[in-house]
C-alpha cells in the first residue's frame, strides 16, 4: 500500500525523520491560510499523488505569497498531473501539500527496501539526489549495505559510518545520519514496511538533514496488524476492480494486454504472466485466484475480464488443491458466462484436484475451452487465438 508523502513525513517523524514540516490542503483557500501559517517567504506546494516525477510534470511548484500558493493550488487540485510514471491517464490531484523551502548545500538519495533474492534489508544510497535515481541504479552506480546480517544481527555503527562515507557525508554529520538510518530501520520492521525512499535528503549548512521527499510502501499482506495504517489508504488513488477484486478473494493488477490471465496462486500467476510475454502475447491482467475464494468469487473475476472488450482470449492456468479444486474454477467461469452475456476463447491447462470433473463441468456449461497438456503449449495456443481475434 502506498502512502502519500505527507502521511510517509508525518509517521516517520515519530522515528527521527526530520522534515520542514508542512501541512494539507484540500481548497485554495487553505493552501492561502496555510501559507501564512507556516511564516516563511518561500513555501514548496506540492501535489499529492502516489506516483514519482511530479516536479517535472509541474507538481512542485515554489509559492513567495499567500495569493500565489492558492493560485498554484487551484492549478492542481481536481486536475490530472500527468507524469513519467502515471502514463497518459495521469492521476487525479485531490490534495496539496505545503511546506517552507529548504535551501541545502548538499542532496542525498537514501532508501530501505528488501533484497528479493535474500530477504535482508537493504540500505541503498548515493551522493546525488534527484529523478534519475533509476536509471543511475541501473547502471550499478549506488551504494549497498545489509541491515539485518541474519541471527538477530544488525549492522554494527562502524559499517553504517564506512557506507555514510561512501556517499559523501561529513564525517561530523555522521552521529546524526546514524540516527537516521537506526530510526528508519526501526520503522522498517515495526510499520511492516517494502519501502521507503528519501529523495532527497537535503544536507543542509549546519551539517543537519532534511528528507525533502519521502516515498513509503507497506506491505498489504501485513496490514491486518497495523488497522490504523491501513485506514490510511487512499480510496480515491486505487484502482475500483482491483480494490473489488480484493474483496472477492482476488489478487488482481490490470494490464494493457488483450488476454485474460486466470490462475490459483501468486506464484503461477506471475509464471503464466512470463509465458505469455516469452511467447510473445500481451497480458490483460495478473489475477491470483486464493484459496479460499467461493465460486461467486471466481466468478466475479472471471466478469472482470470478460467485461473488459480488449480482452479476446482467457489463459487459464490451475492446480487443484485441497481446499480449491478445479471445478470450484470451472462453475466461476459458467456463472461469470451467463451473468455477462459474453464469451470469449479459453485455453486451459487444468491439474490436481478434480481436473478431469471441472473438464465435465466446462463441457456442460457450453463455455468455449479448448486444454492443453502444459502451460508452454497453452500460452502459445492462447496467443494464436488472441491474435486471430485482434
Amino acid at each position: 500500500m502506498n502512502l502519500h508523502e505527507f502521511q510517509a513525513k508525518e509517521l516517520l517523524a515519530g522515528y527521527g525523520l526530520p522534515s520542514p514540516g508542512g501541512k494539507v490542503a484540500i481548497t485554495p483557500d487553505q493552501a492561502a491560510s496555510l501559507y501564512k501559517e507556516l511564516g516563511t517567504p518561500d513555501v514548496v506546494v506540492k501535489a499529492q499523488v502516489h506516483a514519482g516525477g511530479r516536479g517535472q510534470a509541474g507538481g512542485v511548484r515554489i509559492a513567495r505569497s499567500a495569493a500565489e500558493a492558492k493560485s498554484i493550488a487551484e492549478s492542481l487540485l481536481g486536475k490530472k498531473l500527468v507524469t513519467a510514471q502515471t502514463g497518459s491517464a495521469g492521476r487525479v490531484v485531490r490534495r496539496v501539500y505545503l511546506e517552507p523551502a529548504v535551501d541545502p548545500v548538499h542532496e542525498l538519495y537514501l532508501a530501505l527496501l528488501i533484497d528479493g533474492s535474500s530477504g535482508e534489508i537493504m540500505l541503498v544510497g548515493s551522493a546525488r539526489g534527484g529523478e534519475d535515481v533509476e536509471q543511475r541504479a541501473a547502471r550499478g552506480e549506488l551504494h549497498l549495505e545489509r541491515l539485518n546480517l541474519g541471527d538477530g544481527r544488525i549492522a554494527r555503527a562502524d559499517d553504517v559510518a564506512a557506507f555514510a562515507g561512501k556517499i559523501r557525508v561529513d564525517t561530523a554529520s555522521r552521529p546524526a545520519f546514524q540516527k537516521i538510518v537506526d530510526g528508519l530501520r526501526r520503522a522498517f520492521i515495526e510499520l511492516d514496511t517494502s519501502l521507503i525512499e528519501i529523495n532527497p535528503l537535503a544536507v543542509l549548512r549546519d551539517g543537519s538533514f532534511q528528507a525533502l521527499d519521502v516515498k513509503m510502501v507497506l506491505d498489504d499482506n501485513a496490514l491486518f496488524r497495523h488497522p490504523d495504517l491501513a485506514a490510511l489508504r487512499d480510496e480515491d488513488d486505487i484502482d475500483e476492480r482491483e480494490h473489488q477484486a480484493q474483496r472477492h478473494q482476488l489478487n488482481f493488477v490490470s494490464m494493457d494486454g488483450n488476454i485474460g490471465v486466470v490462475a490459483n496462486g501468486a506464484g503461477l500467476g506471475l509464471a503464466s504472466v512470463d509465458l505469455l510475454h516469452q511467447a510473445k502475447g500481451k497480458p490483460a491482467n495478473f489475477m491470483d485466484i486464493r484459496t479460499t475464494a467461493t465460486s461467486l468469487d471466481v466468478a466475479y473475476g472471471f466478469g472482470l475480464l470478460l467485461d473488459n472488450p480488449a480482452v479476446k482470449a482467457i489463459f487459464l492456468n490451475v492446480h487443484g488443491g485441497g481446499m480449491q479444486p478445479c471445478d470450484t474454477i470451472a462453475e466461476g467461469l459458467g456463472i461469470a458466462m451467463r451473468r455477462t452475456g459474453r464469451s470469449v476463447p479459453v485455453v486451459a491447462r487444468l491439474a490436481g484436484n478434480n481436473a478431469d470433473f471441472a473438464k465435465a463441468r466446462f463441457v456442460n456449461f457450453g463455455a468455449p475451452v479448448t486444454f492443453s497438456p502444459d502451460m508452454w503449449s497453452a500460452a502459445t495456443s492462447v496467443v494464436a487465438v488472441a491474435q486471430k481475434g485482434a
